[in-house]
């Protein structure tokens, strides 16, 4: 009988892609009698799907896209299946060796391995080349050059922008954004894995975003309803100079067939804030198996298919981004992409969030933290306050 693999996957045409003819040739090399029902979701509804109604669990997903700030929460409700047991028996060939060590560790805990590396990318600092050149205005190395930068590009009678924040309240870009002004600064988000938000750094770093946000000199408009994908598709559409963002939408801006910029991206380490230094982010998404799924070994299968180097490469030819060391020194890669190899710089220069079930809900604190910030003019240490309080609640 034939088998239906049910896959929720992170809406994001690349990925979409991918998953598509990643399955396509998994069964017509292997044979399997199978087929694949993919539903592609925004970050909200995906979460909620995959754990807040439980659906891996109840066996409503056999695998679903999961990014690695879920991981503790969907491990600790028991959504997802140990694959520790599935290596043994059937193991991915070059494991872990093959991988960044950053891409193989933050799914190892409470004795388990709880999903397989599938997209990555750390955050870095992506810009136009031809136009810093053209301006002559040298990569920003600081946060504040970043911003003197963007206001120097801002062309909106050209409808081009000089950067863009993404502040949808998806537990996403904002909180990501956050944090990392506060590690730029010398400061810690996270003490002990708690947090920490009512430092001085964390009040220069929401300060900073607050201004750059509100700058109608410096930034794309309508920020609130932009998340991190449709802030990387408006800089593939020429319309921004450049921003701090996930390295894969450097990528997709470099290939993807409608963008308006290939040859004219280049990426650089994320710019320093004052008494710090640069400081990226890593999270990336995996693929887990669902604990009520009904195909585990079907689905294990496909995930050890998913990671072979040829698979993994066609996961980047779509757009995405590989996690293969291979994917990231192949020629062909980095023909198309010339600063691809530098992944394996970025990961080694990157920070991890804490590993905590709560730490979705605390993204979504941030998320109203930075909303307020952005909205009212309530002072930034009385936000930082009642976030911190919010936060410590949770425990």
């Amino acid at each position: 009988m034939t088998a239906t693999l049910r896959i929720a996957v992170r809406a994001f045409g690349p990925f979409e892609s991918a998953i598509e003819k990643q399955f396509d040739d998994f069964v017509r090399t292997t044979g399997a009698d199978a087929v694949l029902e993919a539903v592609p979701m925004d970050l909200n509804p995906l979460h909620e799907a995959a754990i807040g109604n439980r659906g891996l669990a109840t066996g409503e997903w056999d695998i679903a896209f999961l990014n690695t700030d879920w991981l503790a929460q969907a491990q600790a409700a028991g959504l997802i299946e140990n694959l520790e047991p599935h290596m043994v028996a059937a193991p991915v060939a070059d494991f872990p060796e093959a991988w960044s060590p950053s891409l193989t560790t933050m799914q190892r805990f409470a004795g388990g391995f709880w999903g397989m590396p599938y997209h990555d990318g750390p955050e870095c600092l992506i810009y136009r080349r031809d136009l810093l050149e053209a301006a002559g205005i040298a990569v920003p190395t600081t946060w504040d050059e970043f911003h003197t930068a963007a206001r120097a590009l801002h062309a909106p009678e050209r409808g081009q922008y000089g950067t863009v924040l993404a502040l949808f309240p998806d537990g996403h870009n904002s909180f990501y954004d956050f944090c990392i002004h506060i590690w730029s600064r010398g400061g810690e988000p996270f003490a002990n894995g708690r947090p920490a938000f009512t430092s001085p750094e964390a009040h220069a770093a929401l300060d900073f975003l607050r201004a750059l946000a509100c700058d109608e000199g410096a930034i794309a408009p309508n920020a609130r309803e932009l998340d991190s994908v449709k802030s990387g598709l408006l800089f593939a559409e020429g319309k921004v100079a450049l921003m701090a963002n996930w390295f894969g939408f450097a990528a997709y801006a470099d290939t993807a067939a409608d963008s308006r910029v290939k040859g004219k991206v280049d990426v650089a380490p994320l710019p320093a804030g004052p008494g710090g230094g640069s400081v990226s982010l890593n999270v990336f998404w995996v693929l887990a198996i669902g604990s009520g799924s009904a195909n585990k070994a079907l689905a294990w299968e496909f995930l050890r298919h998913c990671a072979t180097a040829p698979m993994d490469k066609l996961t980047t030819t779509e757009g995405a981004i590989g996690v293969r060391r291979s994917t990231w020194a192949d020629a062909e890669v980095n023909a198309r992409i010339p600063y691809y190899h530098r992944l394996d710089w970025l990961h080694a220069h990157a920070r991890e969030m804490p590993m905590t079930p709560r730490l979705a809900a605390v993204s979504h604190i941030v998320d109203d933290l930075m909303t307020a910030a952005t909205t009212t003019d309530r002072p930034t240490a009385e936000l930082l306050a009642q976030a911190q309080a919010r936060a410590e609640a949770l425990a």
